[in-house]
């Protein structure tokens, strides 16, 4: 049997990767009012720097982007995977005798 709660490649997955890309399309004035504009924010860290460090901090900005991309994109999964899970067994413990 499947475990829901498990973080996996499965119909749940499938699911937050169609939401991931619907909310990064940025359809409404709300969504970019809370958007990460990351790529702006590096551009003027960079710009603020002397050259001869701009890669080096490029790099650790790139780091830091990857980083915090994994950091949301886990823990967004498992908070609606167990959120999921757990509307699932209230509903079915509905149904139990």
């Amino acid at each position: 049997m499947v475990n829901f709660r498990e973080v996996n490649d499965d119909i749940l997955k499938e699911w937050l990767l169609y939401r991931e890309d619907e909310l990064s399309s940025l359809a409404c004035d709300e969504d970019r009012k809370h958007w990460v504009y990351f790529d702006e924010i590096s551009d003027k860290i960079l710009n603020s720097i002397p050259k001869q460090n701009r890669d080096f901090v490029r790099r650790q900005l790139n780091s830091l982007d990857d980083n915090f991309l994994d950091y949301l994109g886990y823990w967004n999964e498992k908070y609606y995977r167990n959120g999921f899970v757990d509307g699932s067994q209230l509903i079915m413990g509905c149904f139990e005798e």
